[in-house]
């Protein structure tokens, strides 16, 4: 029988996470949104979550705690609940702490580890997307060649988070083009890096509040011991499914915020006397945004629980991603159909989940659980 209750454990995180997405997230929003800044207290007391270190293991001064892909779905759709550009931010060291501890060898693990225990949040990022309209994970552009004892990258990666303020980049690249997933591999690449340009700020419809770069590799060698896994490589194709699923959980998240506040503005909301919750053109725009944010859920919570039993899910990600990247679309400009003229205006916020939801499809890369 399928079971879709939360453990004991599941529920207190989603109660803890979605409470502090609530009261501390949702107000930092809009500022953020307006000034580019995600004010640092609060990436400090979301760091002291735990969401980073948790599964560090305890050798490295972390928590030890065993990675569940279902519950890192649960806590990044609360996050996105709260904000979106604010939820990648917060999680952004997980593509480089998680990776590392799945995949990295013996001395990557104590080299860089032990930062992410500490009390202080860490910037950390990787960098997967490319500046083309034809990317395809399949087939990157950015390439690593063996020379003699290190590799040599050359390519551009763009929509990089929080990538001038991290001194370790993952950077994907690949190695043996004509071999797809398989041929691709992640380098542990400091910031600071000869042949690395990291460019001003990108500009964005949405996700104001996030920070990403552009980067540029001209030449730019690395030793072998920058290979994530040494000789043994990664599994590029598990990673990305995780990658997937979290940015899918945060725009479920992203949904259901916007489906809840066009709700409450419709029962409050009166016209001719009534409110327009019971107008049933209204009613029916509700229903449907509700049964596109269970949908879109029930794929999330399908594709990470296969991550946990198979260690691969390239095609359920693949295809929650994609759906969840259309629904987001739709249930925010429902919310702002709904709301009317108010939903045009910034005093409102369903204009700003309109444009961060757009940018589900055009991004990749830039979390995971």
């Amino acid at each position: 029988m399928i079971d879709f209750e939360l453990s004991e454990e599941q529920q207190m995180i989603r109660d803890s996470v979605g409470a502090f997405a609530r009261e501390e997230i949702r107000p930092a929003a809009r500022p953020a949104d307006e000034t580019g800044a995600i004010p640092p207290p609060l990436v400090s007391k979301a760091w002291q979550l735990g969401l980073v270190s948790g599964p560090v293991p305890e050798k490295f001064g972390g928590g030890g705690d065993t990675r569940s892909a279902v519950t890192g779905a649960i806590v990044a759709e609360e996050l996105g609940f709260g904000d979106m550009s604010i939820a990648i931010h917060m999680l952004a060291p997980r593509l480089l702490c998680f990776p590392i501890i799945e995949m990295g060898t013996d001395d990557q693990r104590a080299k860089y580890l032990k930062q992410f225990a500490g009390a202080d949040f860490v910037p950390a990022t990787a960098a997967v997307m490319e500046p083309r309209y034809d990317f395809d994970l399949t087939a990157l552009q950015v390439t690593a060649k063996p020379d003699g004892s290190g590799f040599i990258l050359n390519g551009a990666k763009c929509n990089v988070p929080l990538a001038a303020e991290s001194e370790t980049i993952l950077v994907y690249a690949a190695t043996e083009p004509s071999a797809g997933l398989a041929g691709v591999n992640a380098f542990l690449i400091p910031r600071n890096a000869a042949g690395l340009k990291i460019s001003d700020r990108e500009k964005n419809m949405g996700l104001k509040g996030l920070a990403t770069y552009e980067l540029m590799f001209t030449d730019c060698r690395v030793g072998a011991d920058a290979r994530l896994g040494g000789d043994n490589g990664i599994n590029f194709s598990r990673l990305m499914s995780q990658s997937r699923i979290a940015l899918a959980a945060i725009g479920v998240g992203v949904m259901n915020a916007a489906y809840e506040y066009a709700r409450e503005y419709a029962k409050e909301r009166k016209a001719f006397g009534v409110p327009i919750a019971t107008k049933q053109a209204i009613a029916f725009i509700l229903a449907d945004m509700a049964i596109e944010i269970d949908a879109a859920r029930l794929l999330v919570w399908q594709s990470a629980a296969r991550v946990d039993k198979a260690g691969d899910a390239l095609r359920e990600s693949y295809l929650c991603k994609n759906y969840v990247a259309a629904s987001a679309l739709k249930v925010t400009d429902n919310a702002v159909q709904v709301l009317g003229g108010h939903g045009y205006i910034r005093e409102h916020p369903v204009e700003m989940w309109l444009r961060n939801a757009r940018g589900i499809a055009a991004i990749d890369g830039i979390a995971t659980v």
